[in-house]
């Protein structure tokens, strides 16, 4: 990878940024894609071998605890119908992108984004505001859109060459598949989307993380998004669907947390998140009969089970009765939650604006 380029390109691997670069690519400009990775979106993994099948130069760029910062902060700017924070997600990776400009000698930003594509963050208005609150007026081109958008100093000054850039905009998909055809690329990426906090179920789980933990960090919604997911009021607990699963769990343990293991059946790996505080007795002995009964070996036994607990760096066994399920009153997350998290972190944002105006005021 070269240490100098003509502009650094938000990269999400969908269609719009792969085109978005192939169009300046074919000016003859050098593009470098910043592939920002968090919780809810991107893949360390996906990085090279977009890099081979496009022929665009990649850099992963983790920005997961600042990005949740943004989160818990509450976005400025609202969220979509889920805890989607799209206008402010954009600003929060153009800063980012502009941050990163002097370090690779690159004069602009590339953003795939189509006008009128995404009723949030795309309309005309809210690309006038992106660029504004970024602070990139004069630094931000977007080449799928730039014929229908004012022009931009890059193309003034002739660095890129306006009439070989694009008209596209609204929802609709021909255009860029023409473009793709007139590219050649030997594969045809899905739209970019991907991002979890637009995903129902993937919110559901979240919901009870932003309730009941004070601050929740990137792994904890990192942890959100994996096996299948339990509560018992402040009580989370997770258990491995397979052996990936299983395999990442134990990647991703904390000291004060729980782990559970069935000794002597096949079955999955569980982790408790201690959230307030060391959990009872009684609540550990709960989460290990649930987890036998995700054994089908352990439940037809026919007598105890004998679990393995890990907590504070020791082990020790409990004998559990799968069919003793009685009061264990686990429950999947709950999609009723999300209201009130919406407001809470809509009173965030409030709260930060009010901050905001009182230092405005004072200075």
């Amino acid at each position: 990878m070269q240490s100098k380029y003509d502009c650094l390109a938000l990269f999400s691997g969908g269609l719009d940024s792969v085109l978005a670069c192939k169009t300046i690519q074919a000016q003859g400009l050098r593009v470098l894609g910043l592939h920002f990775i968090s919780p809810f979106f991107g893949g360390q993994d996906k990085a090279e071998r977009w890099q081979s099948l496009y022929g665009i130069d990649i850099l992963p760029v983790d920005i997961g605890p600042e990005f949740v910062d943004m989160l818990l902060a509450g976005p400025r700017f609202g969220l979509g119908k889920h805890l989607n924070p799209c206008i402010d997600c954009k600003i929060f990776m153009l800063r980012r992108a502009k941050e990163l400009l002097h370090s690779f000698q690159a004069e602009f930003l590339l953003s795939g984004e189509v006008a009128g594509q995404r009723p949030m963050s795309q309309r005309r208005d809210a690309l006038r505001s992106i660029r504004r609150e970024a602070g990139v007026e004069d630094l931000l081109l977007r080449p799928l859109s730039a014929g229908i958008l004012a022009p931009t100093p890059m193309e003034e000054r002739g660095l890129v060459d306006r009439s070989r850039l694009h008209s596209l905009q609204g929802r609709g998909r021909k255009p860029q598949l023409r473009l793709a055809r007139e590219f050649a690329l030997p594969e045809i990426p899905t739209p970019a989307g991907g991002c979890l906090l637009t995903d129902p179920e993937s919110v559901r789980r979240f919901a009870p993380v932003l309730h009941w933990l004070g601050r929740p960090t990137a792994r904890d919604f990192e942890l959100a998004g994996l096996g299948r997911q339990y509560w018992r009021d402040s009580h989370w607990l997770i258990i491995g669907r397979n052996k990936n699963d299983n395999a990442r769990l134990i990647q991703v343990v904390d000291q004060a947390d729980v782990v559970f293991k069935i000794a002597d059946h096949p079955g999955p790996v569980a982790i408790g998140r201690q959230l307030q505080g060391e959990w009872p007795q009684e609540v550990i002995e709960s989460a290990a009969r649930w987890l036998t009964g995700f054994s089908n070996k352990a439940r037809k036994s026919g007598g105890p089970v004998r679990v393995k607990v890990g907590r504070d760096g020791n082990i020790a066994d409990l004998m559990i009765d799968p069919e003793a399920q009685a009061g264990d009153d686990w429950q999947e997350p709950d999609q009723d939650l999300l209201p009130e998290v919406k407001t809470a972190l809509r009173a965030g944002a409030a709260s930060s604006a009010a901050r905001s105006d009182g230092r405005s005021t004072s200075s």
